[in-house]
């Protein structure tokens, strides 16, 4: 008895084994590259830029630590060290022109950041399709004004003499002021009109998260007797939230990078302590002045803030909500 018990079991396991699956081999990385050969094809132009473009020039960085030198070029120029870098910490101006990056790039974030999403909760509520086609066109629009042609249209439009916001003040009253020359109403000026010019275009990648949103969860909801408000909160908010959070993390990697071509084309001697920011000073010292390794230093120090500032919201991101970048 025991020996035929064995002899059943012993072949119930083999039998048990047999019918087991044999576990797919993980395929190489060549393989794969085989079978889709076409895709990587494809890449070879945009690495090949990315390469030539973009990676080489970082050789250029040694300039920030040394004495650059145009007749001796990048190699030969005498190694200075973090000698740059001590000028730039130690100058008068180190102070007020990270406060005014900072303030300026915190308040456009801070300010400008909930617009877009606004803008795309209220354009995918219109049931109006002519009207939320030239919503869409009229928003749109201000993205694709050149940053002189938008300036310009700021000093007119805000002109102390002629200026139709002021003309508009004074017909209720007011005295004339002069938004361009003050260094109060700088940083408003310059946030809000980039609001009015970026708020249309960057809700187009919200407009998309909302339409890959399944429309059985809004039918569900309205039988359950959700309102409009509730629906938005408790789907569309959701639904959209993963993109919103990785865009303010890239938003906030790039809160140093204030814009230099707007700020320097608004900037005059009566805004100059409020609009001196450090991409213009870079500009100034480097192009101007022709201090290279200096303003090299500068940059260097802006971009490597700018990565800690990626790495610590996305970290941050990461362990309260499962939502990052990598």
């Amino acid at each position: 008895m025991t020996k035929r018990f064995h002899k059943t079991e012993a072949v119930g396991t083999v039998t048990d084994k047999s019918r087991r699956k044999p576990v797919p081999k993980k395929k190489s990385a060549l393989s794969q590259i085989r079978k889709c050969w076409q895709l990587y094809v494809l890449l070879i132009p945009t690495v090949v830029y990315l390469f030539i473009f973009h990676y080489l020039p970082m050789a250029g960085i040694q300039i920030a630590f040394r004495d650059y030198k145009f007749s001796r070029g990048i190699w030969n120029s005498a190694w200075v060290g973090l000698k740059h870098f001590r000028t730039f910490f130690e100058s008068v101006q180190f102070g007020t022109l990270m406060m005014n990056t900072i303030k300026i790039s915190v308040y456009a974030l801070l300010l400008g950041f909930p617009f877009p999403i606004l803008l795309a909760l209220l354009l995918n509520e219109s049931r109006n399709v002519r009207l939320k086609k030239a919503v869409q066109t009229l928003t749109y629009a201000p993205y694709f004004i050149s940053t002189v042609v938008m300036v310009s249209m700021l000093s007119m439009f805000l002109s102390p003499s002629v200026g139709i916001v002021n003309r508009i003040i004074g017909f209720f009253g007011g005295t004339p002021y002069d938004f361009m020359g003050s260094a109060k109403a700088f940083r408003s000026v310059y946030v809000i009109s980039g609001i009015w010019q970026g708020t249309g275009w960057s809700s187009i990648i919200f407009i998309a998260a909302l339409a890959g949103i399944d429309p059985q969860l809004h039918e569900a909801a309205e039988i359950d007797g959700a309102s409009r408000l509730q629906r938005i909160w408790h789907i569309n908010l959701p639904g959209i939230l993963p993109t919103a959070v990785i865009v303010f993390i890239m938003n906030c990697g790039s809160i140093m990078s204030v814009g230099f071509e707007k700020v320097y084309l608004m900037q005059n001697s009566m805004n100059q302590s409020t609009s001196e920011i450090i991409a213009t000073y870079v500009y100034k010292m480097g192009i101007q002045k022709t201090q290279y390794s200096y303003t090299t230093a500068i940059g260097l120090f802006n971009s490597l803030i700018n990565l800690v500032l990626l790495l610590i919201v996305n970290h941050i991101s990461k362990k309260a909500s499962e939502i990052s970048i990598f």
